[in-house]
């Protein structure tokens, strides 16, 4: 039994047996999520060999204090931008040993959207040393909370098999 839908547990699996085969490690920097992303992967048998740690920065000050994303980017563009999703996975890449990261930061609901950054509202980053640089902005909707940020997990999954090539 596992914690994740099927088709997430699939996704996860995929990235280890392709990681693994490939030895890339993978880093997480997650907001919305919460670790999930690192707990689908963590969820398959041999991924000590693909993750090598995640970062769960819920505040802004965690997106200072952990990945190095500057105060004045999230006063300028707020938590939930492009800006900070790329600083959150540049962050995540050099503050490990991964050769890819992933981050996330969003608005999971029910509340805390606006008229400019409306609940389900999502921006999404891969980084990797090799110098690819991915981002994706989703307009999710207000779908539900978990279902927000399940549909975050199945995106950022799809990203790191993406940026791995």
């Amino acid at each position: 039994m596992s914690l994740f839908p099927d088709d997430i547990e699939a996704q996860a699996r995929r990235i280890i047996e392709t990681f693994s085969a490939r030895k890339l490690m993978v880093s997480t920097a997650e907001s919305c999520t919460g670790g999930l992303i690192a707990g689908a992967l963590t969820e398959i048998a041999g991924s000590s060999a693909v993750v090598d740690r995640g970062f769960v920065t819920y505040t802004n000050d965690a997106k200072t204090d952990m990945l190095g994303v500057p105060s004045s980017v999230l006063a300028t563009h707020g938590a939930v931008s492009r800006e900070t999703a790329l600083l959150m996975a540049t962050g995540a890449l050099f503050r490990s040993r991964a050769d890819l990261a992933v981050a996330v930061t969003g608005i999971a609901g029910p509340g805390g959207g606006s008229a400019e950054k409306s609940v389900g509202l999502v921006h999404l980053a891969a980084r990797g040393r090799n110098g690819t640089i991915l981002h994706r902005e989703m307009r999710y909707g207000d779908i539900g909370r978990t279902e927000v940020r399940l549909a975050t997990v199945r995106t950022a999954l799809e990203m790191l098999l993406e940026a791995a090539g």
